[in-house]
């Protein structure tokens, strides 16, 4: 017979491993607990009835709306559950709509708030600058990059890291005296909208130093940079906006691309606006409605090219700005020294531009501010009058790795919860989102042959991974705004 000290032990294993058991539950209960809240959080909206036995998803359109109210309004992102939803199946069912194309939608309303919220900032900062004689690639004035926040990776100002904490090297920007062209421009509004996101806290706790890298691409893409570099992940290839287009306006927001000169460099004039690098800032319901009805930029950067078709039958002595004076800010006086003839073309050019897309879809380009993408193409007709323009998205992980890390981010902040292994945007049949593992890029489809001779001074604008720096076949990012 077991004596009384076999029972005590037995009696002492049986506590514990019911302890285990319930704090086994509890984590459960807790990580699932945090997964709805995270959804609420995001604007979900949860009922129950007790006439159904399994949940029903009413997802409604979410990314066609101007904001999280909207979504709201017209009844977007609610779920049905059936009474007493619990247990490992509940668990599992949070979980998946983690990863819903609509949640994604609401994550996208505020990236957007956060994005804007940043570009408002960085664009109120009169001492945040465009390039101009300076000591290296990125100019901090007399004080240093170390007053700004950042420090050095490598030698000319060709890169830097934060220096004492992310959220402080965002402020050198939002505060401090810097010089930059559009392509760091760019970088900088991606890293304040990530800041602006996740908040002070959460930002210097979320990303380590050396995975905020500002400075020339190839030095991004050589480190372990969030946006390009090791940490990057995967890459959504949307570059004609074809599928953005497809899932309405919130898909564009936050979005990084470029305005780029189709023709070789022997047609440029002025090499510092050989190209704007932006974010797009907000999309109108009008302009998502022409997008989508075009299938995304390609029938756009026909228009651009028209545009400037009809931009050569002027005369090339021309005054200063000349179209941005006639066709955004309306200059009469202009307007009446022209002939008939060239009072025909300018009204044809106005035809052109009075597409939804050109006046509502507004990006932000370093150092013009948050402006249409209209206003971009009639500014280089003066700018680079030689040669056409065209859009397109640069590759990006806005919606694949930037999204996992912001949805494990806050899972990890609920209490006795840990964050997904895997949260992301898969690429399902309704959804369409092309996603490619880091690697060699494949060039972007030229809307004009002519495209394909486009060089840069900055080489690397598309990420490649293993500290390569993409060239050959792989598009290129120019530094110029």
């Amino acid at each position: 017979m077991p004596g009384k000290h076999d029972n005590r032990w037995r009696s002492r294993a049986l506590i514990a491993l019911l302890c285990v058991c319930a704090c086994a539950t509890s984590a459960a209960h807790a990580q699932r607990a945090c997964a709805r809240t995270v959804l609420e959080s995001l604007g979900w909206q949860f009922t129950v009835d007790q006439a159904i036995d399994a949940p029903r998803i009413e997802a409604g359109l979410p990314c066609e709306r101007a904001d999280l109210d909207a979504a709201r309004g017209a009844g977007d992102l609610r779920a049905v559950l059936p009474a007493g939803f619990g247990g490992a199946a509940a668990e599992a069912w949070y979980r998946a709509l983690l990863d819903h194309p609509a949640t994604a939608c609401a994550y996208a309303f505020e990236l957007g708030t956060a994005t804007r919220r940043a570009v408002d900032r960085l664009v109120a900062n009169d001492g945040y600058r465009f390039s101009a004689l300076q000591l290296g690639w990125i100019g901090f004035g007399a004080g240093g990059s170390a007053r700004a926040g950042w420090r050095p990776i490598a030698s000319f100002g060709r890169g830097y890291v934060p220096r004492d904490g992310n959220w402080r090297a965002i402020e050198g920007f939002y505060t401090g005296h810097v010089r930059a062209e559009c392509g760091v421009g760019r970088q900088v509004a991606q890293y304040a909208a990530q800041a602006e996101l996740y908040g002070s806290e959460g930002f210097d706790a979320a990303f380590a130093a050396d995975e905020i890298v500002i400075g020339r691409w190839h030095v991004l893409n050589t480190g372990n940079g969030i946006l390009q570099g090791a940490s990057a992940g995967d890459y959504v290839r949307d570059g004609e906006a074809r599928k953005a287009s497809s899932l309405g306006r919130q898909a564009f927001v936050g979005v990084p691309g470029y305005i780029e000169h189709v023709f070789a460099r022997h047609a440029l004039d002025d090499i510092n606006n050989q190209a704007q690098n932006f974010v797009v800032y907000d999309v109108d319901a009008a302009a998502a409605s022409s997008l989508r009805e075009a299938g995304g930029f390609a029938a756009y950067n026909d228009k651009a090219r028209l545009l400037w078709q009809l931009s050569q039958a002027f005369p090339q002595a021309r005054p200063h700005a000349f179209f941005e004076r006639l066709l955004v800010a309306r200059d009469e006086r202009l307007h009446e020294a022209l002939d008939a003839g060239q009072r025909d073309l300018l009204a044809r050019m106005a035809a052109v531009l009075d597409d939804p897309f050109f006046s509502g879809f507004r990006i932000y380009v370093h150092r013009q501010g948050v402006q249409s993408v209209g206003y971009h193409f009639v500014r280089m007709l003066d700018r680079n009058p030689r040669t056409p323009f065209h859009i397109a998205f640069a590759l990006h992980n806005v919606h694949t790795t930037l999204r996992q890390r912001y949805m494990a981010h806050r899972l990890a902040g609920c209490d006795g919860a840990t964050p997904p292994a895997t949260v992301r945007m898969r690429g399902q049949d309704d959804v369409r989102v092309a996603v490619i593992r880091p690697g060699r890029p494949s060039p972007s489809i030229p809307t004009n042959k002519e495209q394909a001779h486009v060089a840069s001074l900055d080489t690397g604008r598309q990420p490649a991974p293993g500290g390569r720096v993409a060239d050959g076949d792989g598009r290129v990012q120019p530094p110029g705004s």
